[in-house]
């Protein structure tokens, strides 16, 4: 009886929709990356949802980590759905999503860039030759430009020239030493190869010029300025899995190693909150920090998974030789981790360190409810580092080596999940992470999680949730909430409370904040959405009073409103009003945008069309708005100081394997009459930027 329900409920839902291959990546942005920050790694986010995207999971093989890494379910659907599989066995299509009871046409339109049910046959080619035939493969070539010339780009002046001000020739500096300019054109150039198959291989590269840097054929370069490779063997030689070029690694909750595809706080207030163990993963951004280069090796022995890695990478810093601080004879203050080399300078720090790194990890999985493990990582660096000392950074890492170790797991029972991971630096400092998730009702979920980071805790390649960038000198507690009566309403909440222990940049004694949001989410029907968010940040900072730094209050409040409207299958209207204050121990400053977006479809064109007005009256309450951009490439910026942001883009998918996106961008001020400064300042009252994509596939 059960056999026949299953396939009339899979036979009725046929019509209702059908696998999409385009992505909406602006509805996934909307829903994580809501509350947007300056400190958020939002292109190594978007980089590891995309290879979810071109290596799409198998429902029918998926395990319940990489389902929830995705972060889309709930800890209730996540049951659900391994219940529905357990009893019926392998998906027939994926339609049949719509029969287990938790699942709606929403949350399914989510899933669909990401998932599939296709079953294929094993593959007995020779391995080249489906390296060679694989339809999952492409190359895309991208273009950016700013139309304005910056005066890194302007010729250097002579020396002795003066600066004047005003009609009474007033002198107000004369250049004393030849500043620097960049050494490149301002073309900024991407390329990127892959293919790749799920369970099978990976194989890709990637390379880059940011503007300002030059390809050259020299002793610090061969030709781009940077270069990212990786090869990716699944289930060959006797192992799981064998890495080699760039990778990186997902364990745990992130304490030790915290790569891959982690939205933080943010308005998904319950699932994102948990981490997941992926292990080794591809390296493809152009982010030139933050992975490991060199081989990785995967293997199982019944439950047993083990992984280990030796990287060898070259990183940037300036070799310093003052010893009236230090103890090192050459040391260096920070790795630098920006990837411009467009100045001498910045090519003189260029791979001036090199770190080796040996680590990997011990899991256990008795079952898909349980996994347990150890991790580890040792760190040896060619050039000390030790950061110029001062009140609030005496407890940073210094020395040429660092290894720290971590326990982690993870138990399920029904809809509650707890998690943790704990961990210890060389140092002695402790870092640790725990909490649980789970469905209290078919429509309220609920997590908390806990963290405490010593002042002395060092873990550099970590990503754990915290509110700090860095896992570093934080406690904190969070709760999440979210409740779906149905699929009209949602409500989402948080709640974090945190604290300091240790001084801090900016502010000179320990500290505590909180931060909460809530928003509110309504969809009549499929053609309009609309949404209402609030969110209240309170820290405190340290002010002068006289001749005293003290600490004051800093609390910043965030308004949006968003509506969604379909006025025809080829014609999408959303319009967005965002504002912000903040009162600094009684300085109250202002920022708000409002924007309206125009996305339509002309013949085998698609245009999406933003105008957007604004005005702040400082940095504080930068308005950060998602904009539409080329594939593979992802948008925050800021919306600062008085003016008009508006962008054009249209993609034509003419031929057969190629697909065409051009970009136009602009800024008009009405503040100022100079846009940037330093190097990065342009004459006039607009900042402007093309930018041209081709994808190739194979």
């Amino acid at each position: 009886m059960k056999k026949w329900t299953r396939i009339i409920a899979i036979i009725s839902s046929l019509h209702l929709y059908a696998q999409n291959d385009d992505i909406d990546l602006e509805l996934f942005a909307e829903r994580l990356f809501q509350v947007q920050d300056e400190d958020i790694s939002y292109e190594d986010i978007y980089e590891s949802l995309l290879l979810y995207y071109s290596n799409k999971l198998n429902l029918n093989k998926v395990k319940p980590a990489e389902l929830s890494s995705l972060y889309i379910l709930s800890p209730n659907q996540l049951n659900d759905f391994f219940e529905y599989r357990a009893t019926f066995g392998n998906l027939l299509s994926i339609n049949e999503l719509q029969v287990i009871p938790s699942f709606d046409i929403s949350v399914i339109r989510l899933l669909l860039p990401f998932v599939t049910v296709s079953e294929t046959a094993p593959d007995n080619r020779p391995f080249l030759q489906r390296l060679l035939e694989e339809e999952n493969n492409y190359l895309l070539l991208r273009y950016t430009r700013t139309l304005e010339e910056k005066v890194g780009y302007t010729p250097a002046l002579p020396l002795d020239t003066t600066f004047v001000r005003g009609e009474d020739d007033d002198v107000i500096d004369t250049l004393t030493s030849a500043p620097n300019r960049y050494v490149g054109n301002q073309n900024k150039l991407y390329g990127r190869f892959r293919t790749s198959k799920r369970g099978d291989f990976s194989l890709g590269f990637t390379f880059e010029k940011d503007d300002g840097e030059e390809i050259a054929f020299n002793n610090r370069q061969n030709g781009f300025d940077f270069y990212s490779y990786h090869l990716l063997l699944e289930n060959k030689l006797g192992f799981d899995r064998i890495m080699l070029g760039d990778f990186q690694l997902q364990v745990g909750q992130g304490v030790v190693f915290g790569a891959g595809f982690n939205a933080g706080k943010g308005a998904e207030t319950v699932n994102t909150v948990k981490r997941n163990t992926i292990g080794l993963r591809p390296y493809t951004s152009v982010l030139e920090a933050g992975f490991f280069r060199g081989i990785g090796l995967t293997k199982s022995f019944g439950d047993l998974e083990v992984t280990g890695f030796y990287s060898k990478l070259r990183q940037d810093g300036t070799i310093r030789s003052d010893t009236t601080f230090s103890s090192f004879e050459e040391f260096v203050n920070s790795i630098q981790v920006t990837g411009l080399h467009r100045t001498e300078n910045e090519l003189e720090n260029k791979d001036r360190i090199t770190e080796e790194s040996i680590g990997g990890m011990i899991q256990y999985n008795p079952d898909q409810r349980l996994s347990i493990g150890i991790t580890g990582l040792n760190s040896q660096y060619s050039t000390p580092l030790q950061r110029t000392p001062n009140n609030y950074n005496q407890f940073e890492f210094k020395g040429d080596h660092n290894y720290i170790l971590s326990v982690f797991g993870h138990y399920t029972w029904q809809n509650l999940t707890l998690f943790g991971e704990a961990s210890k630096a060389k140092s002695g400092g402790i870092g640790a992470v725990g909490g649980f998730l789970g469905s209290l009702s078919k429509t309220v979920d609920f997590a908390m999680i806990l963290r405490n980071f010593d002042r002395d805790f060092h873990s550099f390649y970590g990503n754990a949730f915290s509110e700090n960038s860095r896992n570093i000198n934080e406690k904190g507690v969070y709760w999440g909430l979210t409740i779906s009566p149905n699929r009209y309403h949602k409500l989402n909440a948080y709640y974090d409370r945190f604290s300091f222990p240790w001084l801090k940049f900016g502010t000179e004694a320990p500290s505590t904040g909180n931060e909460w949001l809530i928003r509110y989410t309504h969809k009549p029907n499929r053609k309009a959405s609309l949404y209402a968010q609030v969110r209240q940040q309170a820290r405190q900072v340290s002010i002068r009073q006289e001749n005293l730094n003290v600490l004051a209050d800093q609390i910043k409040y965030n308004y949006i409103f968003n509506i969604d409207y379909q006025l025809a299958p080829e014609l999408v209207l959303k319009t967005k009003i965002q504002s912000s204050h903040q009162d600094e121990a009684g300085d109250f400053t202002k920022g708000f945008a409002i924007i309206q977006d125009l996305n339509f479809e002309i013949w085998l064109l698609k245009f999406k069309t933003r105008m957007a007005l604004f005005a702040t009256d400082n940095f504080d309450n930068a308005q950060y708005v998602y904009e539409n951009d080329v594939l593979y490439a992802f948008s925050i910026p800021a919306y600062n100081g008085r003016g008009i942001r508006n962008y054009a883009m249209v993609r034509f998918d003419s031929l057969r394997n190629i697909s065409i996106w051009i970009r136009y961008a602009r800024y008009s001020y009405s503040d100022r009459t100079v846009v940037g400064s330093g190097l990065e300042a342009s004459e006039g009252d607009t900042s402007s930027e093309i930018k041209v994509m081709v994808r190739i596939k194979f």
